[in-house]
């Protein structure tokens, strides 16, 4: 659809190309306008609404907006920032080039531009630095009746209430909520106070980010509260925002495992725009890294089958098993790491208890999994291969020889990303290709090995 709408906007049929594209959800909006090209994304906007035009700008991610800042000309650009929350500015302009920045900094307002250089000094991957200013809270003092006039009230009736209220003293220090299934059931003459619950629910603002946005995840309330070291209410994260955080940090974690991130800056996200469009250089970079450590570990891995060349001659069933071997501890061991990345990102793995708790797990389902795998087949080998060519011991070798696979990989799909992190390494990028190394160097001497043992009553003597 956006090729044809590229196509309204090259002939210069602009009203058409805006009919298309504009929908009346401006999330939806914003996905459109991502796939065009940048300079024409000013063009549809140029004939839009001002308040249509913000709230298309709000639901674009922070580089959509700072590539839309970058093409749109200055004067409209500085109307459009005036407009904007500060922390929202205060992502976007991070984005945009410094003497562009600058400009529109000097555009605004003292105390924004205060507010939006506060937020810059904010570490990146803190709760500060995705807080939006809270915009209707009550005090205990106040009556049932009182606030659900004000809520009536719908000229000032705040878009993200939601299902609480946030309840604060006059002096704005944080207090609880009252959620509004309670407040609407209580008597017009009641305190608020007396409905007051989770005084304890808040975050920091400068927590991690993903561990608030976490927090917020097991709840069914529509932001968690912002409170400093005074107990202030700052702020709030707001649950589509926590929803970023945690889209972005997941993502990056599965970019990274499939060998298209960085090893070592592990804090700079792998973008896919970058990866599936524009220059090679990008996308060759960061998955070559890993690619090389796979080069290597195969190479390893060749030796192992070269040096038990004779083995492999004297009993040419053996090589059937090889790719068997192999496969199957890969497979365990991806099942293991991916496993461990997405309970780390949600928030499902404790490293404080990761071996009294986790990892005697992982090895019971990887001892669980050997045993009924090595039973498997061994009984087929021995059948397929092992008796019909006069060689029973077979089915042992391959039994064998897939218990100590899968279970290795499977330790080492848990142990190995956890080491990572000890030692202040990405996980994400860094076990797969050492775990593949590791497991089939291993599970193939383990294999041979054992094949020049049991069988050495088969194979043909030097003469």
């Amino acid at each position: 659809m956006n090729d044809i709408i590229q196509k309204m906007i090259d002939a210069g049929e602009l009203e058409r190309a805006r009919s298309e594209l504009i929908h009346p959800a401006p999330a939806i909006t914003a996905e459109r306008l991502a796939e065009l090209e940048p300079a024409a994304r000013w063009t549809v906007l140029e004939g839009v609404d001002f308040n249509e035009r913000r709230a298309i700008f709000l639901a674009m991610d922070d580089e959509e907006q700072a590539i839309l800042l970058e093409q749109m000309p200055a004067p409209a650009a500085r109307e459009l920032v005036q407009r904007l929350p500060a922390y929202t500015l205060a992502r976007a302009l991070n984005l945009v080039g410094k003497g562009r920045s600058e400009d529109f900094l000097n555009a605004l307002p003292g105390a924004k531009r205060d507010q939006v250089r506060t937020l810059w000094r904010q570490d990146e991957d803190t709760v500060a630095r995705f807080m939006r200013r809270p915009v209707f809270w009550v005090t205990p003092e106040e009556t049932v009746g009182e606030v659900t006039a004000r809520l009536r009230d719908n000229s000032k009736m705040p878009e993200d209430v939601g299902a609480a209220l946030l309840i604060t003293d006059r002096d704005h220090h944080y207090k609880g909520l009252v959620r509004l299934g309670r407040l609407f059931r209580a008597k017009p003459e009641q305190r608020v106070g007396e409905l007051l619950e989770m005084g304890d629910f808040y975050t920091k603002p400068d927590s991690d980010k993903v561990e608030a946005a976490r927090l917020l995840q097991r709840t069914d309330l529509p932001w968690l509260p912002v409170v400093d070291g005074d107990g202030l209410l700052v702020g709030v994260l707001r649950i589509d925002d926590a929803m970023d955080v945690l889209e972005e940090d997941t993502s990056e974690d599965f970019y990274k495992k499939a060998g298209i991130g960085d090893l070592l800056h592990h804090k700079d996200v792998v973008r896919s725009e970058k990866l599936t469009s524009g220059g090679i250089g990008y996308p060759v970079k960061v998955r070559l890294a890993f690619l090389m450590v796979t080069l290597a570990g195969g190479l390893a891995v060749g030796g192992v089958i070269d040096f038990f060349e004779d083995t492999l001659a004297a009993v040419v069933a053996l090589a059937i098993f090889i790719p068997l071997v192999m496969d199957m501890g890969g497979n365990v061991g991806t099942q293991s790491t991916t496993i461990f990345a997405r309970g780390l990102a949600l928030g499902h793995i404790n490293l404080n208890r990761f071996f009294r708790g986790h990892m005697v797990r992982e090895a019971a389902v990887g001892l669980a999994m050997a045993v009924i795998i090595a039973l498997l087949a061994g009984t087929i080998a021995y059948f397929w291969q092992g008796a019909p060519n006069d060689i029973p011991q077979l089915g042992i070798v391959v039994g064998v020889a897939l218990f100590f696979s899968v279970f290795t990989a499977s330790l080492l799909g848990f142990l190995l990303p956890w080491l990572l992190l000890k030692i202040g390494v990405d996980h994400a990028p860094g076990a797969d290709p050492f775990i593949t190394t590791i497991k089939d160097f291993t599970g193939l001497a383990v294999y041979f090995g054992m094949a020049a043992w049991l069988l050495s009553a088969h194979m043909p003597t030097a003469g």
